[in-house]
């Protein structure tokens, strides 16, 4: 089996939540590391362990990124990172799986399922600090799946004047990785 490694400039993890029941707030995370244990060639063997730091959250505007790392969301200070380690693979089509493993927001770690799309693998160029490293074989994937965030501790509400919540309380999450094999 090979051994991937998650190339962070080109790896990044997304949410997006419903605001005040009528639109979504995106959020990114750019700070995602990840190793995998892939074959395309017999991928229910496959294995897959990723980490994302927490305090890296963007959504573009500050005051509502200070309060989504505070103890009311993510309490960054106290689970600096959101972790997925990943068995159990499923293949449902010829590129797409279905990957189930353990899940840790905040401290709390639940079952979930990653419906993952295999993107190809190219031989590439690698390039560090100017000096041309030879060939590397890289692979894309793309991962996806939804939440309901109070699973996780994630509670923080408030309530409209009229009705209705805040922040809805299911959030979608997507994974674009890029893997580099290692010794390739």
């Amino acid at each position: 089996m090979a051994k991937w490694t998650f190339e962070p400039g080109h790896t990044a993890a997304e949410f997006r939540a419903r605001h005040m029941m009528v639109t979504y707030v995106r959020g990114h995370f750019k700070n995602v590391h990840g190793t995998l244990e892939f074959d395309p060639d017999n991928p229910t063997n496959s294995s897959v362990g990723v980490r994302i730091d927490v305090a890296g959250i963007w959504t573009g505007v500050k005051e509502r990124d200070d309060h989504l790392r505070s103890a009311d969301f993510l309490d960054v200070d106290h689970h600096p990172q959101i972790t997925f380690a990943g068995n159990q693979v499923e293949v449902k089509g010829e590129h797409d799986f279905a990957v189930t493993g353990d899940l840790t927001i905040r401290g709390v770690t639940r079952a979930a399922t990653l419906n993952v799309s295999y993107l190809g693998q190219w031989l590439t160029p690698w390039w560090e600090d100017g000096v041309d490293k030879g060939p590397r074989t890289r692979a894309g994937f793309v991962a996806t799946t939804r939440i309901n965030r109070h699973d996780f501790g994630v509670s923080w509400q408030d309530t409209m004047d009229r009705g209705g919540i805040v922040v809805g309380n299911e959030v979608d999450i997507a994974i674009d990785v890029e893997a580099i094999l290692e010794n390739s």
